[in-house]
């Protein structure tokens, strides 16, 4: 009998006996492994929970017991035993998404997938059960170690040990990595009680002696354990962490062993009073290319063959990641004050290769935007020029930093947002598409957007000589496309890549939607309307050539994948009446909403950003002589002899 097809829900795991559990979560790691070798998504981090879930269900009973899950990739075991297990179209329009949702289910609370904030959620959850008589219901907050370097984990729990009257347990995911290997000073100290031999040891062999006696012997080891445990945290000093925050502390417990787990977390749900559970685990658990993979334990894949881990999918195109690395590296190769600087994201970012080359130089600070940001302030100061890269989502979590430590002291500060616009299949929190319109009301901030790879690198050696301020670079996430090169480049650096004598609409792209401009004057052009298209490459501050080219035409069209609220558009729209000039701006872009998973394609069409909808838009604003001061068109408008197409691909 297959385990796995019996369990609809958590409570299904009731009926199972203890001799069964370890059977299932075989079946769960063979199922992860074979679904996810289709669809891609993460794969080490759902094997190192496989255990750990199925005793936090088995021991509390959602949804009268809040679950909450820090980050939430981790959450695909969680899916399974919550009944979820069509995972045919995982991340994919229609299909479960990779991180908890709550319109998939009653079972799912924290949907964000920004790390270190579960502590926090517990916290106000677990006050709000009791301030409301809830007091039959737990809290269980999953942590990895790696959230542990945000400083927000820590404001939780200064405010969680307020307060112990509580029924709130903090399941400390314990595998040494959060993306890749865990760093810092609270990583030293976790490895110190990982890999201690006098509490393993101790607790081993201790252990061993009372198995050999059978089960009465067991159930004596049982007894004794509370002891025994107060007896190794002498010995390893693992609670000295928590003492001064009143928060008890269980473990460490192996978070492979299923009956360990389920007794220790039983014991923290009898405590009532805030628990720590310390389960130690291992990323990639049972699945050897996973655990294989010194980079990142197979934390997020792509299509693979499920016997060897290898990639099944095409080789794209060079990707935008790995253009921004080498050009770093180049740069920092001829220029000794460039330093970097990331947020547990080293490898994603591209920032290895400046790492391996300049080991000293590149700085990995744990998932900690914050500091990140304000300690590139003071490298600044100090007289480098730090490159703060990290993926444009996260940019959100360190505004305050980038606002008042770097921008008010004029620090020359550039920051690198990776997977910027729409992302695709990590779904609402993941998209990158929120930076223009947060960061452009920043004063004496400079934003950059390459369309290519060769604007890529312009871009980052214009950005890296500037001293006076922040500057900001900000690309999409995977392959470069096509370059585009310009038929003309303004005073200002303003790109011309298409010019139509016939100056009906001016086309105003941000970034690589250069290509989406181009498709729109070509369709515009088979309509007889003339458009010239230009590429600002700094889209802030609105270059002053883009406001005599907006006085020249009869309308504006602005095409950016950011939110369009308070975006380019709207501050081209913003300079274009402050120079008095009238003209028409259409401002296109991203709605203010939540966007689902999906490829960036499809959700790219579903918001009617394609090439077809925008210019059938333009066409009938032309035609329906919505423009003030239209002029009207030529009778035939399919005759594009007054269009001067001098597009270069």
């Amino acid at each position: 009998m297959i385990l796995l097809e019996t369990i609809h829900g958590p409570r299904d795991l009731d009926g199972l006996s203890k001799g069964q559990l370890p059977q299932l979560a075989a079946e769960i790691r063979s199922f992860l492994v074979r679904e996810i070798s289709k669809t891609g998504g993460h794969l080490g981090p759902n094997l190192g929970v496989v255990e750990l879930t199925i005793a936090i269900h088995r021991v509390f009973h959602s949804p009268v017991d809040a679950i909450v899950f820090d980050t939430g990739h981790q959450s695909y075991v969680h899916k399974l035993l919550t009944g979820r297990q069509d995972f045919s179209k995982l991340r994919q329009l229609d299909g479960l998404a990779g991180y908890p949702q709550r319109s998939e289910s009653e079972h799912d609370i924290v949907e964000s997938s920004h790390a270190s904030s579960s502590l926090s959620w517990a916290d106000g959850i677990s006050r709000a059960f009791e301030m409301t008589g809830q007091n039959d219901r737990h809290v269980v907050a999953v942590v990895g170690d790696g959230a542990l370097t945000g400083g927000m984990t820590w404001e939780a729990l200064n405010n969680i040990s307020d307060d112990n009257t509580r029924k709130l347990i903090i399941v400390v995911n314990d595998n040494g990595r959060s993306y890749a290997p865990t760093i810092g000073g609270m990583a030293r100290f976790l490895n110190t009680i990982r890999t201690r031999a006098s509490y393993r040891d101790a607790y081993l062999t201790s252990k061993d002696v009372f198995d050999r006696l059978g089960a009465p012997g067991r159930a004596v080891w049982r007894g004794v354990r509370g002891g025994m445990h107060g007896f190794l945290a002498r010995v390893t000093n693992n609670e000295a962490l928590y003492s001064n925050l009143d928060i008890k502390y269980i473990g460490p417990i192996d978070g492979h062993d299923v009956h360990a787990l389920e007794e220790a977390l039983a014991q923290a749900r009898g405590y009532g009073a805030p628990v720590i559970v310390h389960a130690i685990t291992q990323k990639g658990k049972g699945y050897d290319p996973a655990v294989q993979d010194v980079a990142d334990q197979f934390h997020a894949v792509g299509q693979i063959d499920p016997e060897t881990g290898e990639s099944v999918e095409e080789p794209g195109a060079v990707s935008w990641t790995s253009v921004f690395a080498d050009e770093l590296l180049r740069l920092a190769t001829e220029n000794e004050r460039i330093v970097a600087i990331t947020a547990a994201m080293l490898r994603p970012t591209g920032l290895h290769k400046m790492a391996e080359r300049f080991p000293s130089r590149v700085h990995d600070v744990g998932i900690a935007e914050q500091h990140a940001v304000t300690s590139a302030a003071g490298l600044a100061f100090g007289g480098l020029h730090p490159v703060v890269a990290l993926y444009a989502t996260f940019i959100n979590r360190a505004f305050d930093q980038v606002l008042m430590d770097v921008a008010l002291h004029n620090a020359g500060v550039t920051f690198v947002l990776d997977r910027a616009g729409v992302t695709g299949p990590d779904g609402p929190s993941h998209h990158g598409m929120w930076d223009l319109a947060i960061l452009q009301v920043v004063p004496n901030i400079r934003l950059a957007a390459p369309r290519d790879s060769v604007r890529l690198r312009e871009e980052l050696a214009e950005a890296v000589v500037v001293d006076d301020g922040p500057t900001v670079l900000r690309f999409p996430k995977g392959s470069v496309g096509l370059e585009f090169e310009a038929i003309r480049r303004l005073d200002d650096g303003v790109d011309v890549l298409q010019e139509a004598t016939q100056a009906d609409v001016l086309i105003v792209t941000v970034g690589p939607m250069a290509a989406m401009g181009l498709d729109v004057a070509d369709r515009l052009a088979a309509q007889g309307i003339g458009a010239t298209v230009v590429d600002p490459r700094w889209v802030v501050p609105v270059p002053r050539s883009i406001i005599a080219l907006a006085a020249a035409h009869r309308i504006v069209v602005t095409i950016e994948d950011g939110i369009r609220v308070g975006g380019i558009g709207t501050r081209i729209r913003q300079d274009l009446r402050e120079a008095g000039v009238d003209t028409a701006v259409t401002e296109l872009g991203l709605p203010d909403q939540f966007l689902d998973h999906g490829t960036r394609a499809q959700i790219l069409e579903r918001v009617g950003l394609t090439p077809q909808a925008i210019a059938r838009d333009v066409v009938a604003m032309v035609l329906g002589s919505k423009i003030p001061n239209a002029r009207p068109l030529p009778a035939d408008h399919t005759d594009t002899g007054s269009i001067r197409v001098t597009r270069r691909d």
